[in-house]
Order: structure tokens, then C-alpha cells, then sequence
């Protein structure tokens, strides 16, 4: 059975018969009403998808019929149907909305056309309203928490990008950090906002599914592929794609994605023909693609093109100013999302998160405060709330020694000095080590020379060549 429910509007059973024998040939589901008034009260009542109207029906004109079905559901497609004399009418039809017009008598092979095509538009408008649904829904309540230097840096940094419409943007960071979040703002903020965000993960399907997704197919492209679909890079005409994990596409994947890039062109498979794309491509990765490209496991070339535009997002533990209003923020929601009252954390509780290290970043601390919502309802988040391997922070003991190593006073301390001498005193044994060389101590670091830069200006570090 073909997608698609049929509503034949007529007053001549044979006419409606004929209509029924020719749509279920082709598989379709067609449905009768002989009256405008029966008619609005299907479409009112149940779902259509087509709309095959005469425009001479016994209880109103089919132009007024036309406008009343427009306003019940603004998205149904109507074919009208109508004699040589009124042809006229049909065009006055269509000018209000309706699809097209066929002409009485028809033959077969003509109303099995226009309802196909009458049904891809249909489909077609429903995925880009439903991927338009789901790019409002996903950006609105998530905005990007700046509370820490780098963040705000960040955030600045996006906004500039999504200004430039048509930039290819990379984003690079740790898993976790919220890279699908900055590709969504930079397309929430720029001039394609209105049109579609289409987000797809390069490692989640296998190649020949992946290629399908992206670029479509025609039909009979392979076994099973009994009609044509379009690709996401169609569906997005307009909007920007959003590559997931682009470090894993495979090498003849590699090769098609490049050409988009150049051309901004692609071709469903199975097709001969090649169709131009209007779309802003963001990539994302917690790889690192210059070690990729030099084992040859990626295109030097698609690289170059993807890092036009390139965003480096720092693991939580480098931006702890941000831990906490984050951690507010997504306590707001889940206090709404499972009807629960927390006011906020304790002192202790925010302490010990601001001392843990974070390895899965910001989706590690959304994972815990969700399951603390779930499980618990009091009104402050405590220590006895927190996963045993933050609260055993709270055990780590501190002798003298230890504290007089990084200058730290006996009397108390204050744990963001604490960490602020302990990083500070690391990154100069690192730039002791390398001999002043920014470039070797960041790879001692393992932190992007990028941030081990932003820390130098931070700490008021100079006497290094950052160019290094």
C-alpha cells in the first residue's frame, strides 16, 4: 500500500468510481464524499492527505469549498477536477492555493501522475516542517551558560561566525563539551535560522545507509528502493547540516562530501543528474583530523575545507566558572521536567563539584544532576546526593608539604586558588621542560596550544613565544 490517504470529492458515482479503480491499482487509500458538506467534515474529522475536488457540487461552489478546506487545514494539497468550460475557474483555484487541475474526461496514467507528485510535495513539505519543528524545539531552553573568560570568549566568537552565512565552520573538542549546541546556536543566530537544521552522526551508520541519508536515492537506485528520496542535504536547502563525528566518515564518503563543498552540488544515488544545494555545512570531532590526515585515514583536502572556520571547545575542567550556573541551569529543568523543588546545592556539594575533574564534561554533569532529580526530592542538592566518585573528592587529604609546594598558605585556603597555583605551577614546569617552546608544553599539558595561550595572558606569563 502507497503513503497517502485520498479524499474524492464528486457527485457522479462514475466518476468517483473510476477514481477509486485507478487509485487502488497504484495501492493508493481513497475515501468518497459527494457533498462539500461531507467533505469539510472528513478532512475536519479524520486525516487527508489529498484532496481530488470537483468544482460542481450540488450544495457549493468548489472555489468556496477550496478556501473552507485551506482554513481547516492549511497544509492539505487539492487537485481540482473539472469539465473544458471551466478551466478558467481551475486557474482562479490555483491561485488560491490549490495544487493543479485535471481536466474532464482524464485518462489513467494522467491522474496517477499528478497524485504521485502531488504526494512527494506533500511529503516533502512534512519532513522540512517536521525538521523545522525539531530545530525549534532542540535550541529553545538550551542557550550556552558564559560565565568563566573562555566561554564568554567563545560566545563572541559565534556570534561573529554565525553572521558569515556560508562559512564551513569545525568544531573540535572533548566529548561532552557541547558541540552540537554551539552548531545549533551558530545556525539559531545566523540568516538561515528560519530553514532547516539537519543533524546527522557520521559514525552511527554504516557507509552505504549514511550515503543514502545524505545524498538521497532515485528509484530502483537498489534493491528496495521503490521510490525516490530526497537526501538530507535537500531536505536542508537552505538551513546547514550539522556532520556529528566527522572523523569517522568513510574515504569514498570523503571524496562525495569534498565535492559538495566545492560546488555546493550532489547526486542522489542511482541519478545522472546533479542538483545545486544552498546549505552552510558545521563538522564536529573529538578526534584529531591532523593525525587522521597524516596516517591517511582523512582527506588532506576535505580538512583543509571543513577548518575554514575552525571553534575549539575546551573540556569543562578548563572553565570551572561555568560549572556551577551550568549545574543551576539544568537543575531548572529537571525540577520542571520531574515535579521536583530543589532550591540549589549546599556549600560542601559545590565544592566537591567544583574540585572533580569532570572527564565527561557537560554531559557528564547533566547525566548526574538528572539522575539526582530522578531519585531524590529535597531542597538542596548535599554531598550524600552526589555519585561516590565526586564525593570521595572530599577525602583527599592535604598535608603540609603538600601545600607549601605550590605556595599555599596552612592556615586555609580557598579552593579556587588552590587550583588556580596548582595550574599555574604545572605550566611553568611544563615551559621549563620544553625549553620556552608554547607548542611542546601544551602537548605536555595535553591541553591545545590555544588554551595553554589564553592561561599565559591569564597568569601574566610572558618571556614564551606563543607563535611556538
Amino acid at each position: 500500500m502507497n503513503e497517502g490517504r485520498i479524499l474524492i470529492v464528486d457527485d457522479e458515482d462514475f466518476i468517483c468510481d473510476n477514481l477509486q479503480r485507478i487509485l487502488r491499482n497504484e495501492g493508493y487509500e481513497s475515501i468518497v464524499a459527494s457533498t462539500a458538506r461531507e467533505a469539510l467534515n472528513i478532512v475536519k474529522n479524520s486525516s487527508v492527505d489529498l484532496v481530488l475536488l470537483d468544482l460542481n457540487l450540488p450544495d457549493m461552489g468548489g472555489i468556496e469549498v477550496l478556501k473552507r478546506l485551506k482554513e481547516e487545514d492549511p497544509d492539505i494539497l487539492v487537485v481540482i477536477i473539472t469539465g473544458y468550460a471551466s478551466v478558467e475557474s481551475a486557474v482562479e483555484a490555483i491561485k488560491l492555493g490549490a495544487y493543479d487541475y485535471i481536466k474532464k474526461p482524464f485518462k489513467a496514467d494522467a491522474i496517477t501522475l499528478i497524485v504521485k507528485l502531488a504526494l512527494e510535495t506533500q511529503r516533502l513539505k512534512r519532513e522540512v516542517k517536521a525538521f523545522r519543528s525539531h530545530h525549534d524545539s532542540i535550541l529553545r531552553g538550551k542557550p550556552i551558560i558564559a560565565e568563566s573568560p573562555i566561554t564568554k570568549d567563545l560566545l563572541g566568537k559565534v556570534k561573529k561566525i554565525a553572521a558569515v552565512s556560508d562559512a564551513t565552520v569545525l568544531i573540535t573538542g572533548e566529548t561532552g563539551v557541547g558541540k552540537d549546541l554551539f552548531a545549533r546556536t551558530i545556525h539559531a543566530l545566523s540568516p538561515r535560522s528560519k530553514n532547516p537544521f539537519v543533524e546527522i552522526n557520521c559514525a552511527a551508520l554504516p557507509e552505504h545507509l549514511l550515503e543514502s541519508e545524505l545524498f538521497g536515492y532515485e528509484k530502483g537506485a537498489f534493491t528496495g528502493a521503490r521510490e525516490r528520496k530526497l537526501g538530507l542535504f535537500e531536505v536542508a536547502n537552505g538551513g546547514t547540516v550539522f556532520l556529528d563525528e566527522i572523523g569517522e566518515l568513510a574515504p569514498g564518503l570523503q571524496a562525495k562530501l569534498l565535492r559538495v563543498l566545492e560546488d555546493r552540488s550532489i547526486r542522489r544515488l542511482g541519478g545522472t543528474q546533479s542538483y545545486k544545494v544552498d546549505i552552510r555545512i558545521i563538522a564536529a570531532t573529538n578526534q584529531d583530523l591532523q593525525k587522521y590526515v597524516r596516517e591517511n585515514r582523512f582527506r588532506k583536502d576535505l580538512y583543509f575545507r571543513l577548518n575554514a572556520i575552525p571553534l575549539y571547545i575546551p573540556p569543562l575542567r578548563e572553565r570551572p566558572e561555568d560549572i556551577i550556573p551550568l549545574a543551576k541551569h539544568f537543575v531548572v529543568e529537571y525540577n520542571k521536567k520531574y515535579s521536583r523543588n530543589f532550591l540549589g546545592f549546599s556549600p560542601e556539594a559545590e565544592k566537591l563539584l567544583l574540585a572533580y575533574s569532570w572527564p565527561g564534561n557537560v554531559r557528564e554533569l547533566t547525566h548526574v544532576l538528572e539522575r539526582i532529580c530522578i531519585m531524590h526530592d529535597d531542597k538542596l542538592i548535599d554531598v550524600h546526593h552526589l555519585p561516590k566518585e565526586i564525593a570521595q573528592t572530599a577525602d583527599i587529604t592535604f598535608d603540609n608539604s603538600f601545600l607549601s609546594s605550590f605556595n599555599i598558605p596552612i592556615e586555609g585556603m580557598n579552593l579556587e586558588e588552590v587550583l588556580e597555583r596548582v595550574a599555574l605551577s604545572f605550566i611553568k614546569k611544563a615551559l621549563q621542560l620544553a625549553n620556552g617552546n608554547v607548542s611542546q608544553a601544551a602537548k605536555l599539558l595535553g591541553i591545545p596550544r590555544g588554551t595553554l595561550r589564553y592561561k599565559l595572558e591569564k597568569y601574566q606569563l610572558t618571556g614564551f613565544n606563543s607563535n611556538s
